[in-house]
Protein backbone atom coordinates (compact mmCIF):
# COMPACT_ATOMS: atom_id res chain seq x y z
CA UNK A 1 0.00 0.00 0.00
CA UNK A 2 1.63 3.20 -1.04
CA UNK A 3 2.08 5.91 1.70
CA UNK A 4 -0.65 8.72 1.62
CA UNK A 5 1.32 12.12 2.01
CA UNK A 6 -0.38 15.26 3.33
CA UNK A 7 0.12 18.62 4.10
CA UNK A 8 -1.01 20.51 7.90
CA UNK A 9 -0.59 24.11 6.75
CA UNK A 10 -0.67 26.36 10.16
CA UNK A 11 0.89 29.90 9.45
CA UNK A 12 -0.20 32.08 11.99
CA UNK A 13 1.11 32.53 15.60
CA UNK A 14 3.99 30.14 17.47
CA UNK A 15 0.99 29.35 20.37
CA UNK A 16 -1.31 27.92 16.81
CA UNK A 17 1.18 25.99 15.55
CA UNK A 18 2.12 24.22 18.96
CA UNK A 19 -1.77 23.37 19.17
CA UNK A 20 -1.73 22.26 15.84
CA UNK A 21 0.72 19.64 16.49
CA UNK A 22 -1.34 16.72 17.54
CA UNK A 23 -2.42 16.39 14.13
CA UNK A 24 0.58 15.23 13.17
CA UNK A 25 0.66 12.46 15.55
CA UNK A 26 -3.29 11.91 14.74
CA UNK A 27 -2.61 11.59 10.93
CA UNK A 28 0.16 8.47 11.50
CA UNK A 29 -2.76 6.98 13.76
CA UNK A 30 -5.32 7.09 11.41
CA UNK A 31 -3.25 6.92 8.17
CA UNK A 32 -0.35 4.58 9.06
CA UNK A 33 1.66 4.10 6.42
CA UNK A 34 1.74 8.47 5.91
CA UNK A 35 4.13 11.20 5.55
CA UNK A 36 3.32 14.25 7.33
CA UNK A 37 4.76 17.89 6.17
CA UNK A 38 4.25 20.23 8.39
CA UNK A 39 4.46 24.19 6.77
CA UNK A 40 4.62 27.42 8.99
CA UNK A 41 6.09 30.58 9.53
CA UNK A 42 9.88 31.02 9.95
CA UNK A 43 10.27 31.25 13.83
CA UNK A 44 7.95 28.49 14.10
CA UNK A 45 10.05 25.85 12.24
CA UNK A 46 12.51 25.40 15.41
CA UNK A 47 9.71 24.16 16.91
CA UNK A 48 9.06 21.15 14.54
CA UNK A 49 12.33 19.86 13.65
CA UNK A 50 12.93 17.04 15.80
CA UNK A 51 9.17 16.42 15.61
CA UNK A 52 9.04 11.81 14.85
CA UNK A 53 5.24 12.29 13.40
CA UNK A 54 6.53 15.20 10.74
CA UNK A 55 8.48 14.05 7.85
CA UNK A 56 9.33 17.80 6.75
CA UNK A 57 8.88 21.01 8.05
CA UNK A 58 7.85 24.10 5.02
CA UNK A 59 8.81 27.49 6.04
CA UNK A 60 6.30 29.90 4.18
CA UNK A 61 7.87 33.65 4.89
CA UNK A 62 4.95 35.47 3.92
CA UNK A 63 5.83 38.58 5.25
CA UNK A 64 9.40 38.41 3.99
CA UNK A 65 11.04 37.18 0.96
CA UNK A 66 8.18 34.91 0.08
CA UNK A 67 5.61 38.00 0.50
CA UNK A 68 3.01 38.87 -2.08
CA UNK A 69 0.95 37.25 -5.26
CA UNK A 70 4.40 36.19 -6.76
CA UNK A 71 5.39 34.01 -3.65
CA UNK A 72 2.33 32.63 -2.92
CA UNK A 73 2.35 30.97 -6.82
CA UNK A 74 5.97 29.78 -6.63
CA UNK A 75 5.46 27.96 -3.21
CA UNK A 76 2.44 26.73 -4.35
CA UNK A 77 3.87 25.69 -7.59
CA UNK A 78 6.62 23.44 -4.95
CA UNK A 79 3.51 22.01 -3.31
CA UNK A 80 1.93 20.70 -6.57
CA UNK A 81 5.49 18.75 -7.27
CA UNK A 82 4.96 17.15 -3.95
CA UNK A 83 1.88 15.41 -5.01
CA UNK A 84 -0.02 15.78 -1.66
CA UNK A 85 -3.37 13.82 -1.57
CA UNK A 86 -4.80 15.58 1.50
CA UNK A 87 -4.49 19.51 3.26
CA UNK A 88 -5.18 20.00 6.26
CA UNK A 89 -5.86 23.75 7.10
CA UNK A 90 -6.66 24.84 10.81
CA UNK A 91 -5.21 28.65 10.04
CA UNK A 92 -9.15 30.26 8.91
CA UNK A 93 -6.91 32.73 6.47
CA UNK A 94 -7.98 33.29 2.80
CA UNK A 95 -4.17 33.00 1.90
CA UNK A 96 -3.70 29.74 3.26
CA UNK A 97 -7.28 27.83 1.53
CA UNK A 98 -5.60 29.76 -1.63
CA UNK A 99 -2.26 28.23 -1.75
CA UNK A 100 -3.48 24.50 -1.54
CA UNK A 101 -5.79 25.12 -3.95
CA UNK A 102 -3.54 26.29 -6.26
CA UNK A 103 -1.24 23.94 -5.49
CA UNK A 104 -4.26 21.42 -6.38
CA UNK A 105 -4.31 19.17 -3.49
CA UNK A 106 -7.24 16.74 -4.25
CA UNK A 107 -8.89 16.95 -0.53
CA UNK A 108 -8.26 20.22 0.96
CA UNK A 109 -10.49 20.23 4.62
CA UNK A 110 -10.37 23.58 6.52
CA UNK A 111 -13.01 25.31 8.30
CA UNK A 112 -16.38 26.43 7.13
CA UNK A 113 -15.31 29.96 9.36
CA UNK A 114 -12.49 30.69 7.13
CA UNK A 115 -12.15 32.98 4.88
CA UNK A 116 -11.20 30.67 2.18
CA UNK A 117 -13.82 28.09 3.05
CA UNK A 118 -15.07 28.30 -0.64
CA UNK A 119 -11.84 26.71 -1.94
CA UNK A 120 -12.11 23.49 0.29
CA UNK A 121 -13.31 19.73 -0.41
CA UNK A 122 -14.67 19.74 2.88
CA UNK A 123 -15.87 22.57 5.22
CA UNK A 124 -15.58 21.36 9.07
CA UNK A 125 -17.79 23.06 11.67
CA UNK A 126 -15.76 25.58 13.47
CA UNK A 127 -17.25 24.66 17.63
CA UNK A 128 -16.68 26.44 20.35
CA UNK A 129 -14.42 24.01 22.34
CA UNK A 130 -10.48 23.72 22.80
CA UNK A 131 -8.23 24.48 19.56
CA UNK A 132 -6.58 21.19 20.25
CA UNK A 133 -10.04 19.32 19.39
CA UNK A 134 -11.31 21.60 17.05
CA UNK A 135 -8.02 21.34 15.06
CA UNK A 136 -8.47 17.25 15.48
CA UNK A 137 -11.94 17.66 14.13
CA UNK A 138 -10.29 18.37 10.68
CA UNK A 139 -9.22 14.74 11.43
CA UNK A 140 -12.69 13.08 12.42
CA UNK A 141 -14.24 13.91 9.84
CA UNK A 142 -12.49 10.78 7.85
CA UNK A 143 -12.83 8.54 10.64
CA UNK A 144 -12.52 8.10 14.56
CA UNK A 145 -9.47 8.55 16.43
CA UNK A 146 -8.76 5.87 19.44
CA UNK A 147 -6.23 8.28 20.91
CA UNK A 148 -6.30 11.16 23.18
CA UNK A 149 -3.63 13.70 21.83
CA UNK A 150 -2.14 16.55 23.09
CA UNK A 151 0.42 19.06 22.18
CA UNK A 152 3.94 18.00 21.83
CA UNK A 153 7.61 19.53 21.51
CA UNK A 154 10.89 17.26 21.19
CA UNK A 155 14.37 18.13 21.73
CA UNK A 156 17.77 16.44 22.03
CA UNK A 157 20.85 15.99 23.91
CA UNK A 158 22.34 19.38 22.41
CA UNK A 159 19.21 21.44 23.70
CA UNK A 160 19.54 20.10 27.19
CA UNK A 161 22.91 20.92 27.30
CA UNK A 162 22.36 24.39 26.52
CA UNK A 163 19.35 24.30 29.17
CA UNK A 164 22.35 23.16 31.96
CA UNK A 165 24.18 26.29 31.34
CA UNK A 166 21.02 28.61 32.86
CA UNK A 167 20.25 25.63 35.59
CA UNK A 168 23.00 24.43 36.65
CA UNK A 169 23.41 26.58 39.76
CA UNK A 170 19.62 25.75 41.04
CA UNK A 171 18.46 22.53 42.35
CA UNK A 172 14.66 22.54 43.70
CA UNK A 173 11.66 24.98 43.40
CA UNK A 174 12.20 26.01 39.65
CA UNK A 175 9.58 28.00 38.36
CA UNK A 176 9.31 29.76 35.22
CA UNK A 177 7.73 33.02 34.47
CA UNK A 178 6.46 34.16 31.16
CA UNK A 179 5.89 38.02 31.07
CA UNK A 180 5.49 38.76 27.20
CA UNK A 181 2.49 39.23 24.87
CA UNK A 182 2.04 40.28 21.65
CA UNK A 183 -0.37 42.24 22.24
CA UNK A 184 -0.06 45.05 25.38
CA UNK A 185 -3.40 44.58 26.60
CA UNK A 186 -2.65 40.94 27.41
CA UNK A 187 0.29 41.46 29.29
CA UNK A 188 -0.30 40.97 33.53
CA UNK A 189 2.08 44.27 34.68
CA UNK A 190 5.65 44.18 34.79
CA UNK A 191 5.32 45.26 38.27
CA UNK A 192 3.15 42.57 39.10
CA UNK A 193 5.66 40.01 37.82
CA UNK A 194 8.74 41.70 39.70
CA UNK A 195 6.50 41.20 42.77
CA UNK A 196 6.10 37.75 42.30
CA UNK A 197 9.32 36.84 41.68
CA UNK A 198 10.71 38.52 44.28
CA UNK A 199 8.15 37.03 46.43
CA UNK A 200 8.61 33.61 45.29
CA UNK A 201 12.25 33.72 45.95
CA UNK A 202 12.16 35.10 49.16
CA UNK A 203 9.66 32.90 50.50
CA UNK A 204 9.97 29.30 48.85
CA UNK A 205 13.71 29.67 47.72
CA UNK A 206 12.76 29.02 44.29
CA UNK A 207 15.14 29.91 41.34
CA UNK A 208 12.79 31.81 38.67
CA UNK A 209 13.62 31.44 34.94
CA UNK A 210 12.18 34.35 32.62
CA UNK A 211 11.07 32.71 29.41
CA UNK A 212 10.50 34.79 25.93
CA UNK A 213 11.77 35.85 22.40
CA UNK A 214 13.97 38.66 21.94
CA UNK A 215 10.95 41.01 21.70
CA UNK A 216 10.78 40.16 25.61
CA UNK A 217 14.43 40.43 26.73
CA UNK A 218 14.24 44.22 27.51
CA UNK A 219 10.75 43.41 29.44
CA UNK A 220 12.30 40.39 31.57
CA UNK A 221 15.78 42.10 32.09
CA UNK A 222 13.34 44.99 33.96
CA UNK A 223 11.79 42.27 35.93
CA UNK A 224 15.09 40.55 36.80
CA UNK A 225 16.63 43.33 37.77
CA UNK A 226 13.42 44.29 40.62
CA UNK A 227 13.29 40.61 41.40
CA UNK A 228 17.05 40.11 42.55
CA UNK A 229 19.36 37.33 43.20
CA UNK A 230 18.54 34.32 41.47
CA UNK A 231 16.17 35.12 39.10
CA UNK A 232 17.63 33.91 35.73
CA UNK A 233 16.69 35.80 32.58
CA UNK A 234 16.54 33.52 29.25
CA UNK A 235 14.64 35.53 26.86
CA UNK A 236 15.91 36.06 23.30
CA UNK A 237 18.84 33.34 24.83
CA UNK A 238 16.99 30.46 23.97
CA UNK A 239 15.47 28.69 21.01
CA UNK A 240 11.93 27.64 21.42
CA UNK A 241 12.90 23.81 21.79
CA UNK A 242 15.62 24.91 24.18
CA UNK A 243 12.99 26.57 26.32
CA UNK A 244 10.55 23.82 26.37
CA UNK A 245 13.54 21.71 27.34
CA UNK A 246 14.46 23.97 30.67
CA UNK A 247 10.10 24.81 31.22
CA UNK A 248 10.10 20.70 31.34
CA UNK A 249 12.71 21.55 34.14
CA UNK A 250 10.31 23.73 36.18
CA UNK A 251 7.46 22.54 38.32
CA UNK A 252 5.28 25.27 37.24
CA UNK A 253 4.80 28.15 34.59
CA UNK A 254 2.87 31.68 35.11
CA UNK A 255 2.09 33.34 31.31
CA UNK A 256 -0.32 35.62 29.88
CA UNK A 257 -2.37 34.28 27.27
CA UNK A 258 0.17 33.93 24.53
CA UNK A 259 2.81 31.08 23.28
CA UNK A 260 4.68 30.09 26.34
CA UNK A 261 1.62 28.41 28.04
CA UNK A 262 1.16 26.08 24.93
CA UNK A 263 4.89 25.24 25.30
CA UNK A 264 4.89 24.45 28.91
CA UNK A 265 1.68 22.69 28.14
CA UNK A 266 3.73 20.49 25.94
CA UNK A 267 6.13 19.69 28.81
CA UNK A 268 5.82 18.24 32.50
CA UNK A 269 5.47 21.79 33.65
CA UNK A 270 2.38 22.53 35.63
CA UNK A 271 0.54 26.15 33.73
CA UNK A 272 -0.89 28.59 34.96
CA UNK A 273 -2.18 31.05 32.22
CA UNK A 274 -3.52 34.63 33.12
CA UNK A 275 -6.54 35.92 30.59
CA UNK A 276 -7.07 39.59 30.46
CA UNK A 277 -8.97 41.01 27.48
CA UNK A 278 -9.73 37.54 25.76
CA UNK A 279 -11.07 34.39 27.46
CA UNK A 280 -10.88 30.59 28.14
CA UNK A 281 -13.86 30.22 26.26
CA UNK A 282 -12.25 31.02 22.83
CA UNK A 283 -10.10 27.75 23.26
CA UNK A 284 -7.01 28.64 23.88
CA UNK A 285 -6.48 27.82 28.11
CA UNK A 286 -3.70 25.40 29.04
CA UNK A 287 -4.96 22.14 27.47
CA UNK A 288 -4.99 19.04 29.56
CA UNK A 289 -5.51 18.40 33.29
CA UNK A 290 -3.36 19.46 36.08
CA UNK A 291 -3.22 23.07 34.69
CA UNK A 292 -5.60 26.34 35.46
CA UNK A 293 -6.37 29.96 34.55
CA UNK A 294 -6.79 33.02 36.53
CA UNK A 295 -9.05 35.57 34.96
CA UNK A 296 -11.86 38.62 36.51
CA UNK A 297 -15.27 38.78 35.51
CA UNK A 298 -16.07 42.35 34.05
CA UNK A 299 -18.47 43.51 31.91
CA UNK A 300 -16.23 44.80 29.49
CA UNK A 301 -14.49 41.00 29.26
CA UNK A 302 -13.56 39.99 26.52
CA UNK A 303 -12.83 43.24 24.58
CA UNK A 304 -11.14 41.40 21.36
CA UNK A 305 -10.06 38.08 20.23
CA UNK A 306 -6.39 38.50 20.24
CA UNK A 307 -5.94 41.60 22.18
CA UNK A 308 -4.80 44.84 21.84
CA UNK A 309 -2.52 47.63 21.74
CA UNK A 310 -3.88 49.67 24.10
CA UNK A 311 -6.93 48.97 27.00
CA UNK A 312 -10.72 50.26 24.80
CA UNK A 313 -12.08 52.11 28.08
CA UNK A 314 -8.71 52.93 29.57
CA UNK A 315 -8.19 51.42 32.80
CA UNK A 316 -6.37 47.76 31.99
CA UNK A 317 -8.30 46.63 34.99
CA UNK A 318 -8.58 43.16 34.18
CA UNK A 319 -4.85 42.75 34.00
CA UNK A 320 -4.28 44.76 37.22
CA UNK A 321 -7.47 43.59 39.40
CA UNK A 322 -5.40 40.17 39.36
CA UNK A 323 -3.64 40.32 42.52
CA UNK A 324 -0.03 39.06 43.18
CA UNK A 325 -1.09 37.36 46.11
CA UNK A 326 -4.24 34.93 44.33
CA UNK A 327 -0.77 34.07 41.79
CA UNK A 328 1.51 33.26 44.40
CA UNK A 329 -0.87 31.28 46.62
CA UNK A 330 -1.62 28.88 43.24
CA UNK A 331 2.20 28.25 42.68
CA UNK A 332 3.09 27.28 46.09
CA UNK A 333 -0.09 25.18 46.59
CA UNK A 334 1.25 23.81 43.17
CA UNK A 335 4.99 23.46 44.31
CA UNK A 336 3.54 21.04 47.57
Amino acid sequence: MAKRKLLILQTAFIGDVILATPLAQAAHEMFAPCEVHFMVIPGAANLLEKNPYIQRVWVYDKRGKQRGARGLWQLARQLRAERFQLALVPHRSLRSALLVWIAKIPQRIGFNRSAGAFLFTDKIIYEAKHEVERNLDLLRGLGALASRFKPAVYWDESDEARVASFTKNSFHNRIALAPGSVWATKRWPQESFAVLARRLINETGATIFLIGGKDDAVLCEQIQKKAGARCVNTAGQLSLRQSAALLNECAVLVSNDSAPAHLGVATRCRVLMIFGPTVPRFGFAPFGEGHAVIEKDMVCRPCSTHGTRTCPIGTHACMKEISVEEVFHYVVASLA
